[in-house]
């Protein structure tokens, strides 16, 4: 934690800039810059699109590739069941066979010693016992189906055929715009233009409006989250625990004994996710049953984590960051950047939001690890560690050196301090924006959280 606290104070200075307006002029542009502005103007839609494309037709594979191996061990169970049948029944025509065999060797021999009197009442005598039960028996086998010839078939699920008949598109692709400025600007010894006006999105008017403390009873709490149902999880590093708190704030009831906690984050169905640092696991709990659910193996550090259809994101230390499948645990390389062992990560839309203490950043890259911007000034955030973010794209961040939280406009380029060692910020560590009723919850290492109303 020293070596952490020594790093967060290097930084590359940057002052803060007034807003400003950007403007780009699309007539009279050379062939780079209209490149530019229309990148400007569409952004990386189609990678990530074919991204999802991409990611679509492999679970369906994966789905047709699961119904596949069913069928075949289906198939396999089969004709395992039927095999025996079949041997069970030769093996007790090979013991018949046998019997018959010990009976023509008496016969042979009673031939061979008995005078031809006593050689016909003996015959008489086993043909009565031989008949009697032989028949019984060919009977039997007879009226069973243990002789019946077997056919073993199939028949193919008929919506599968209807796919090549009436799945004719993959998809649609579709085209919507939002408004924007656009005004008619005349230059002098220049003909009238269009401009088009890319302005930042405010973060000024944010308000926060103080709802309660709570009071974790933890100390070095490194992860929380607010559940859809209102109670509250907190992660305890030191303690290797885990808390959930009701909407009241009283305690409901807490888990340990599952190894080392980190951050925490709620992927449905009533199941947390809780990373476990340098442990390589991330641990899945289920909240109604109240115990450990599955361990899902990394092979590779674990700290700051967050959800997103089906996958979990987390910050890999050396490694960078990472995305395990829940499905079928594939691991996916995102970012190869070394990373702290406190930084955390958040998600939305197609990018992703990471902090690292050790150089004081905040970065913004897409699902390919291409480096959208990069936050950084030591003069308003020391040592960011929390990262959550609004359903604007206004990225709220904890500063846990200069005890504040920092809003950061969507494009990187402006931020406001929200909260402050004078709100009760004492070693502050992370936060959660709850995009469903507006409500941010920010958690010192020891003690006290707070929940706070955003406007």
């Amino acid at each position: 934690m020293i070596s952490l606290m020594g790093k967060c104070f290097s930084c590359l200075k940057r002052k803060t800039q007034p807003r400003r307006e950007v403007t780009l002029a699309i007539l009279g542009l050379d062939n780079a810059g209209k490149t530019t502005a229309t990148k400007a103007l569409l952004g990386d839609k189609k990678i990530v699109i074919e991204s999802e494309i991409k990611q679509t037709r492999t679970k369906i594979n994966h789905h047709l590739d699961k119904l596949q191996d069913d069928l075949m061990k289906e198939l396999l169970e089969v004709e395992q069941k039927e095999s025996s049948k079949i041997e069970k029944l030769l093996s007790t025509l090979k013991k018949k066979e046998e019997k018959i065999s010990e009976v023509q060797e008496n016969l042979a021999s009673i031939k061979q010693h008995a005078t031809e009197l006593k050689t016909f009442l003996t015959m008489k005598d086993i043909e009565k016992d031989i008949i009697a039960v032989e028949e019984k028996f060919i009977q039997t086998i007879s009226t069973s189906e243990t002789t019946n010839r077997v056919n073993i078939s199939w028949q193919i699920n008929r919506s599968l055929y209807l796919i090549t008949a009436s799945l004719q598109k993959f998809g649609e692709v579709g085209v919507s715009s939002d408004p924007c400025d656009v005004s008619l600007q005349k230059q002098k010894n220049r003909q009238a233009q269009i401009m088009v006006a890319l302005t930042t999105r405010n973060i000024d008017n944010l308000n926060l409006t103080f709802k309660k403390r709570l009071n974790t009873d933890l100390s070095n709490v490194q992860g929380c989250s607010l559940l859809p149902d209102g109670r509250i999880v907190f992660s305890c590093y030191k303690q290797d625990k885990i808390r959930v708190l009701k909407s009241d704030g009283s305690k409901d009831f807490e888990i340990s004994k599952i190894g080392v906690t980190f951050d925490v984050v709620f992927i449905g169905d009533d199941d947390i996710a809780v990373t476990s640092g340098g442990s390589e696991t991330i641990n899945i709990i289920d909240l109604k049953k109240r115990k450990l659910k599955t361990s899902k193996k990394v092979n590779s550090a674990n700290e700051g984590l967050t959800y997103k259809d089906g996958h979990l994101i987390y910050c890999a230390g050396e490694k960078g960051l990472q995305m395990i499948s829940l499905s079928d645990e594939s691991i996916t390389n995102v970012v190869s950047t070394e990373l702290s062992n406190f930084s955390y990560v958040i998600t939305f839309a197609d990018k992703l939001f990471y902090t690292n203490p050790n150089d004081n950043s905040v970065t913004c890259c897409d699902y390919h690890g291409n480096i959208l911007w990069t936050f950084c000034d030591t003069s308003v955030l020391q040592c960011p560690l929390g990262i959550s973010v609004d359903n604007g794209g206004k990225v709220f961040v904890v500063g846990r050196l200069s005890y504040n939280v920092v809003v950061i406009s969507p494009d990187g380029q402006r931020c406001r301090q929200l909260l402050s060692r004078d709100d009760g910020l004492v070693d502050p560590t992370v936060l959660h924006y709850d995009i469903s009723t507006n409500t941010l919850l920010v958690t010192n290492a020891a003690s006290d959280a707070f929940l706070y109303e955003v406007k």
